[in-house]
């Protein structure tokens, strides 16, 4: 089904755009308006714009050329951003990685993507560097000088030969192997999605977003692609420590708040320790992992007047589908509409187009739908495939759910979610969330049966792990119950504030409790 794009979005669609220009556009019409903020000062458009341009012509005086890739290991600074536009101006590959990647990994991500350099934030973190690769490494503190000497001789003020085919950007994403996955992502895709997603949400040029995501994550990333496109205000935050967020908000004057529902977890208890809140926050956006209900309920009630927007997506695509947010208190259970300008379909195990209220694999045409698999041809194969009745390129996201009458998407689980238990088939996403509408579950994790082990349930609680089955059993079919609970005091997360359910599997398959 196709959602087409209403008449009354105050920001087009962009087919065939260039990453950079959303900042030249900006740089131009708002030049003196504040761009991007982080802990240690603030550029106006005019500014940022100016530092992109240095930092182009930096990669010119250096013999970085089009189509080559840069690493980038750097927190959310106005550095960072500077740096992504102006490697886009170049027509060179910006691939982001965040700080936190530990060396096994940075190693084998170096080797994946064959960059023609890497920039560390200080000499420190380089000489780290130094030691995983023989490829030249810059620490951004020494650089940084080369780049305001450019940028006070006006350097870089013609962008290279860009096409919109070229690939805009690399994002290493999480699986289920060590081996590195990056989704290859042009500039026209990026632009477009950026774009649609802006359709929807409707940021204005007087928003403050912040942003506690790190850019090397596809969410924060577009969140950094939105306020520009719009000409709002990017507050990059995370350094502060997490007791002192909500005071961080509201000195900011957060209008924009992209969170996960770990984050969200906990915004709503800090809200409840400190009753003056954020008054300011006018929207809450989700990815991620689904929000379940109870914890959108507690972010309406501590922060009133906010609406909390569902959506749904895959970096292989960048969103899938928004809730729009005028209809936020409508079909609880559904992740929203397709994206403006796109397609979903819910697909059987043959192929075959499904009607409305039939589960099958949730896919995707349009185009936001990137290139594919950094690499990784079989891989690209497998998850990339053209549609045999329009030709069209049509991700299949391994996802499953299905649509209602009137277009709406929602989403069942993942693939590895899915599972069948004393004959009934169920999904991990339903008994989290089931578990997380019991007072006094702050966090919780189902874990699918093994060879080894029944259904589990791992939950941050001040509750018993029979209080916590009791109440499920009141919530779920007898099949759904999970066979033991876990209490544990702190959730593992990922460097994207997801929970980390392989470390979990492994604590509780290790035999701790």
């Amino acid at each position: 089904m196709t959602h087409v794009i209403s008449g009354n979005a105050e920001i087009g669609l962009r087919h065939g755009g260039l990453v950079h220009d959303f900042l030249e556009d900006s740089g131009k019409s708002s030049p003196h308006s504040p761009a991007v903020e982080d802990a240690f000062g603030s550029w106006t458009y005019e500014e940022l714009l100016a530092h992109s341009r240095a930092f182009s012509a930096w990669l010119d005086e250096i013999g970085v050329a089009r189509g080559e890739r840069i690493v980038v290991q750097l927190p959310n600074l106005r550095q960072t951003v500077a740096a992504f536009f102006g490697a886009c101006r170049r027509g060179v590959v910006f691939v982001p990685l965040n700080p936190g990647m530990k060396p096994f990994h940075l190693g084998s991500v170096i080797a994946d993507a064959a960059p023609r350099l890497v920039i560390a934030e200080d000499e420190p973190a380089a000489a780290r560097l130094h030691d995983l690769t023989d490829l030249p490494v810059f620490a951004l503190d020494t650089l940084w000088p080369d780049i305001e000497r450019l940028r006070a001789g006006q350097a870089g003020a013609e962008p290279a030969d860009v096409s919109p085919e070229d690939l805009a950007v690399l994002i290493y994403t999480s699986g289920s192997t060590a081996a590195p996955k990056a989704v290859a992502c042009p500039h026209q895709q990026v632009a477009f999605a950026a774009s649609s997603i802006n359709a929807v949400l409707g940021y204005r040029h007087d928003d403050v977003v912040f942003c506690r995501m790190s850019v090397s994550w596809d969410f924060g990333l577009y969140k950094v692609l939105i306020a520009t496109l719009t000409g709002a205000r990017l507050v990059l935050a995370g350094g502060e420590p997490d007791i002192a967020l909500l005071k961080s908000m509201r000195e900011a004057g957060a209008t924009m708040m992209p969170i996960v529902p770990s984050l969200a977890g906990m915004l709503t208890t800090l809200a409840r320790r400190d009753p003056e809140g954020a008054p300011t926050v006018r929207m809450f956006t989700n990815s991620a992992a689904a929000l379940p209900q109870v914890t959108i309920d507690r972010l309406r009630e501590a922060f009133p007047g906010a609406q909390v927007v569902r959506m749904y997506g895959q970096t292989e695509c960048k969103r899938i589908s928004i809730m729009p947010p005028h209809l936020e208190h409508e079909r609880p259970d559904s992740v929203g509409l397709p994206l403006p300008g796109t397609t979903v379909e819910i697909l059987d195990e043959d192929g075959r187009v499904l009607p409305p209220g039939e589960p099958g694999e949730i896919t995707v045409t349009g185009p936001h739908v990137m290139d594919g698999y950094w690499r990784a041809p079989e891989l690209t194969a497998r998850a990339y495939r053209r549609d045999e009745r329009t030709g069209a390129m049509r991700l299949h996201t391994g996802d499953y759910g299905h649509l209602d009458e009137d277009g709406f998407l929602y989403f069942t689980g993942r693939r590895d979610d899915m599972f069948k238990r004393k004959g009934t088939r169920m999904s991990t996403v339903e008994i989290e969330a089931a578990a997380l509408d019991t007072p006094g579950v702050t966090a919780a994790v189902a874990l699918p049966p093994t060879d080894t082990r029944d259904l589990a349930l791992v939950v941050a609680s001040d509750l018993s792990p029979h209080e916590v089955l009791r109440s499920l059993a009141e919530r779920l079919e007898a099949a759904k119950v999970p066979a033991t609970c876990h209490i544990v005091n702190d959730f593992p997360l990922t460097l994207n504030g997801k929970s980390e359910r392989r470390q979990l599997a492994r604590l509780i398959d290790g035999g701790d409790r």
